[in-house]
């Protein structure tokens, strides 16, 4: 059934599920002609109803059980409710997830039951959650094949994303990546012409701000110069972002995921943000969320804002691709845009369109991600700052353009980035589906119970959501100061060894055949721009009092273990990882004061 289908998929288990024993149960009366009084009626079937949904859960946990079994494989540990269906844990999680620190609520169950892998068993349903260094590891590489993005969250994501690159399996998913895989080799990662035409107009909007006085958003200006760019670098189109209207300090109102903004770049960003957050609210429902959305699609209306933005690139590129093809024109792929390459590729233009939109909130949301997080960290430790500027002026000056060499030779750079993304992961949480076949995860790198070291079964199509914020944050694996920013750890042989040695412990941009093929292109990107900020500015000061209301930690956080205790910002995560309310920073020129 096709993912978009949602409402048709749900028909089709309630008739599954209720409607068929209820007719089989009619049809059999019929034939024996047995005949119910209207009083009896209502009860024997809905009794009946009740016994056909106990057997056959009887049933299917007899066939799991005998098939772990023939695997040497013990279940995964399960949470218990009070309530059927542990419709009680649901509840309380969804509760607990509008103020609560970013994953905690799954961080909780994992300290309540001991463990690094669970089963939720959500509406009798398995889904299975995991921080588990090795589980991650064999759903992304060693056990690839075992798993996919799955009906489920094809569905969730079909009016978003639909056939893009982050919606789709098998040889769909590989003719994108043989797509886009050519435009993100190192020479064209290590051409710094784009980056320094977009991070010349994100600075001078900065020094604007900076001497009148005000605080910058910052996180709303990164996420539009890695659009800009990366809408040049891979289209060869300026989306203009940065030339719209800016969120004005005190007066901006809070965004689905940062600021908003009341012009037409306002109007899609809104649409881009809103629709990665009902994604998130459909997860967080599991299996029902189809009930909420009956009559409406929530993200019809945000997909028609976007494409009408993305549309006339489609539009254009299949032009020229007419005009080219007309006038027998035949280009090498080193001379075109990956846009350009894409409509060789095909005619579609949903298809064509679909993969744009995916490409865009990947060079947006993570390098963005990845800025503001920096800067965050820049303004609560200003001796960090101080050391990374060191660095910069000593290759570069006060007024070089780096080079690729120039940011290859800066390790405490590559500390600072590599330990931002150990913290806040730009995906700090995502999904896979078990293929049909039942499988096993390896044993876990908590062994339980009783030192037990059976890998653990995995039933087929079962959910199971990996979560690289908590595994990378995880003592186990990161030492006792885990929940610690410290850069040095990335300079120090032996932790650096540990690393080596188990690289898929750290896998922000993901491991295996899925692994980000821009994860090269945002390290430069993010380098660059550091680079060419610290040049200009030397001080990075919080205005926490810009913040708009509703986005600052909640008191009960300070009482809390880890990061959350001494959080300055609201993370959060809706697909990716953003702060509540946007990042309000005072940048301070070099020798001027703030």
């Amino acid at each position: 059934m096709k993912p978009a289908c949602y409402r048709l998929r749900l028909l089709s288990d309630i008739c599954r599920a209720v409607v068929l024993p209820c007719a089989c149960l009619w049809l059999a009366l019929k034939f024996l002609n047995v005949h119910l009084g209207p009083i009896i009626s209502f009860p024997f079937y809905l009794n009946f109803f009740i016994l056909w949904a106990v057997v056959t859960r009887f049933l299917a946990n007899f066939v799991h059980t005998r098939t772990a079994r023939q695997f040497g494989a013990q279940p995964i540990p399960q949470v218990v409710g009070k309530w059927p269906g542990n419709i009680d844990v649901l509840l309380r999680m969804m509760k607990a997830f509008k103020t609560s620190y970013v994953l905690d609520v799954y961080l909780q169950l994992f300290e309540e039951y001991q463990c690094t892998t669970l089963n939720m068993r959500i509406l009798w349903r398995d889904t299975i959650i995991t921080m588990d260094q090795q589980h991650s590891k064999f759903i992304l590489s060693t056990g690839f094949a075992n798993f996919w993005r799955g009906h489920s969250q094809k569905e969730r994501m079909e009016t978003f994303l639909g056939q893009g690159i982050f919606n789709r399996d098998d040889e769909m998913w590989k003719m994108h990546r043989n797509v886009a895989r050519p435009f993100f080799a190192r020479e064209r990662i290590s051409d710094f012409e784009i980056f320094e035409r977009y991070t010349r107009r994100a600075l001078n909007l900065m020094s604007s701000l900076s001497a009148s006085g005000l605080p910058c958003e910052a996180q709303d200006l990164f996420s539009r110069l890695t659009l800009d760019a990366a809408s040049e670098f891979l289209f060869g189109t300026d989306l203009k972002t940065l030339g719209a209207s800016l969120p004005v300090a005190g007066k901006t109102r809070m965004g689905p995921k940062g600021s908003a903004t009341d012009d037409s770049w306002g109007a899609f960003a809104k649409a881009f943000e809103m629709a990665q957050q009902i994604i998130t609210e459909r997860g967080r429902i599991g299996y029902l969320w189809p009930l909420f959305e009956l009559f409406k699609d929530k993200n019809e209306d945000n997909a028609a804002v976007i494409q009408a933005w993305l549309d006339p690139l489609v539009q254009q590129v299949i032009e020229d691709k007419r005009r080219a093809q007309k006038a027998g024109i035949v280009s090498p792929v080193a001379d075109k845009t990956f846009l350009q390459h894409l409509a060789d590729s095909t005619d579609d233009r949903v298809l064509i369109r679909d993969q744009l939109l995916s490409v865009l909130l990947a060079a947006r949301d993570t390098t963005a991600c990845l800025l503001t997080f920096v800067t965050y960290f820049m303004a609560i430790y200003p001796d960090m700052a101080t050391k990374l500027r060191a660095e910069v002026l000593e290759h570069c000056g006060p007024r070089g353009s780096p080079t690729y060499e120039n940011i290859k030779d800066m390790k405490y750079m590559h500390a600072v980035i590599n330990e931002v993304l150990r913290l806040y992961p730009p995906v700090p949480l995502n999904v896979r589906e078990s293929r049909a076949e039942a499988c096993t995860l390896p044993p876990s790198d908590m062994t339980y119970p009783q030192d037990d070291a059976r890998p653990f079964y995995m039933p087929g199509g079962t959910t199971i959501m990996y979560l690289p914020l908590l595994m990378q944050r995880n003592p186990a694996l990161w030492g006792p100061d885990a929940d610690v920013f410290d850069p040095d750890r990335w300079l120090d042989p032996a932790r650096i060894a540990k690393f080596v040695s188990n690289p898929t412990m750290y896998a922000p941009f993901s491991a295996g055949p899925r692994i980000c093929l821009g994860q090269n292109y945002a390290y430069n990107e993010a380098s660059y721009f550091l680079v060419c900020l610290l040049q200009e500015f030397d001080t990075f000061t919080l205005a926490p009092e810009f913040q708009p209301a509703g986005s600052l930690p909640p008191p009960e956080w300070n009482s809390r273990k880890g990061r959350q205790a001494v959080e300055k910002i609201w993370p959060a995560a809706a697909l990716t990882l953003y702060i509540k309310g946007g990042l309000w920073v005072r940048f301070g020129r070099a020798g001027v004061p703030t």
